[in-house]
């Protein structure tokens, strides 16, 4: 019988820690996949919706109809930024659920950083501008969407990181280090 085993707790914090690297990357590809949905939304409503995005119903009182009353190129250019814009929230959403769902739960730490850094750059450009009070929109439905999958995703690449950085296992006496 050897005595060289570890104590029951060790198992138990390896345990812990793969499961957090495994909820983690989880909770990160699921808020990637929301992004992709609101990126799938913002497209929709772009050609079947009302012109505009999600929780604002007009420009300070001026419909999609009275901005193509004066100038359609006007709504052809709204509605060319809201694609090329819904067009990279799915490409985002779409790297950071491989990420996570590939690189993530494979401990892979670039991965985990990759998906991090593309999410925090994309909201810290996107989301300053909407408390600029620049026209009239429902927060709840403008930007609750995005609030809740970036919820989701930190609180996974929280328990992932957790996971990712700690080696609970201490190197064992017997082997060279090389040092």
């Amino acid at each position: 019988m050897s005595t060289d085993q570890a104590p029951v707790d060790h198992y138990e914090s390896d345990y812990e820690l793969e499961r957090g690297v495994r909820t983690g990357s989880l909770l990160m590809a699921l808020a990637g996949v929301s992004f992709v949905g609101y990126g799938v939304a913002f497209l929709a409503r772009t050609f079947f919706g009302t012109g505009f995005e999600l929780g604002v119903a007009s420009l300070n009182g001026i419909s999609p109809a009275d901005l193509n009353a004066i100038d359609p190129a006007i709504m052809h250019y709204i509605n060319h930024l809201h694609v090329a814009t819904a067009a990279f929230i799915i490409a985002t959403g779409i790297a950071i659920t491989a990420l996570a769902w590939y690189g993530v739960r494979a401990g892979l730490l670039w991965a985990w950083a990759t998906a991090v850094v593309a999410a925090v750059i994309g909201l810290a450009i996107a989301l300053p501008m909407h408390y600029m009070d620049l026209f009239a929109h429902d927060w709840l439905t403008h930007l609750g969407p995005i609030y809740l999958a970036t919820i989701a995703f930190v609180a996974g690449a929280v328990l992932a990181f957790r996971g990712l950085r700690a080696d609970p296992r201490p190197p064992d006496p017997g082997t060279d280090t090389g040092v």
